[in-house]
């Protein structure tokens, strides 16, 4: 993906997003968000982005509370699998590179990082890919050799991507036509401005 499409997934996550689940298996990892502003929301269903890192993948979870870590308490070592759900309101998210990171690692007391590379070291990588999410109460890196982004029904690319942004802005507007609403406290946080 380009960077403009890396910028419009931090927008739609940052904005209403909360980081829900955590999954690994073997050699990938996903974090799932849910409530993104993408696609039409439909009543029944919450509308939800996977990002997907693989390939020499690994995580590191920065925190100053330990409790604020136990879903990793279920992650099975020896089969390399985890699948926990998590409920944290994303502060922020971004896309960075290594020297970002160095310059990160001194905001928590704590670190704990999973790989399947052996002897791994967070702080001597190589990755072609990084993401930071960041919460009220940890910050979690995600990096790998490959990095993918999945919507409930396909596979995303730039222009998957740019048409589901587009769907929701247009949903966005005819909520706001039909209501009559200056402002409403299910869209304010939106950066669009009426």
């Amino acid at each position: 993906m380009n960077r403009r499409s890396l910028k419009l997934i931090r927008e739609v996550i940052i904005n209403s997003g909360k980081w829900s689940s955590i999954e690994i298996s073997q050699d990938s990892i996903y974090l799932q968000f849910r409530d993104v502003e993408l696609g039409i929301p439909k009543f029944d269903e919450d509308f939800s982005l996977v990002v997907r890192f693989a390939m020499d993948s690994f995580f590191t979870v920065f925190y100053n509370n330990i409790w604020d870590i136990d879903f990793l308490s279920k992650y099975d070592f020896k089969n390399k699998l985890l699948s926990e759900e998590v409920a944290f309101n994303v502060k922020d998210i971004k896309f960075v590179d290594f020297e970002y990171l160095n310059r990160f690692f001194t905001k928590y007391k704590k670190e704990k990082s999973i790989s399947v590379v052996d002897e791994f070291n967070i702080h001597n990588i190589t990755h072609d890919f990084f993401m930071l999410v960041e919460t009220d109460e940890i910050a979690i890196v995600v990096g790998g050799n490959q990095m993918d982004f999945f919507s409930p029904f396909e596979r995303l690319d730039d222009a998957s991507l740019r048409e589901l942004s587009n769907q929701w802005m247009l949903y966005f507007l005819k909520y706001h036509q039909k209501r009559n609403i200056i402002r409403d406290p299910m869209c304010e946080n939106h950066p669009l401005k009426l």
